[in-house]
């Protein structure tokens, strides 16, 4: 696959990821009253600070994914966020596809996308065939 193509598809799955997770960021940040109304019972306190805190955490590590330079350091605080998110849906026993899992798939994207825009990164993980 060229180096065009893989730009392309990482900025595609950059897109897709940012969208996510700016929006969760922004009703942590805006609505966190909403956002606690819309929560399942997460065993997480309930006041609006602790979602401000937990939105602008998120904001600041998709900033720094966002900026090429510091598009790993972003990906590594993003990914424990994620971690995070996945750690108290199996504490509280959600859903294992739809709501635990859901860290894990956007962490794939997150990393993937980061793989197919930086072409360091798939020179320290390279995929071949047969491998």
């Amino acid at each position: 696959m060229s180096d065009r193509v893989l730009r392309r598809t990482g900025i595609a799955l950059t897109v897709l990821v940012t969208l996510f997770l700016a929006m969760d960021a922004g009703g942590k940040l805006f609505a966190p009253a909403l956002m606690i109304a819309n929560s399942p019972p997460l065993g997480l306190p309930g006041d609006e600070s602790f979602h401000r805190i937990l939105g602008a955490i998120l904001a600041f590590g998709l900033a720094l994914y966002l900026i090429p330079r510091t598009a790993v350091l972003g990906a590594v605080v993003l990914t424990g966020y994620l971690g995070g998110a996945v750690a108290i849906h199996t504490r509280v026993g959600s859903p294992l596809l739809s709501h635990t899992l859901f860290g894990v798939y956007l962490g794939v994207i997150l990393w993937a996308a980061l793989w197919c825009r930086l072409p360091a990164l798939r020179a320290l993980i390279p995929f071949r065939k047969g491998v």
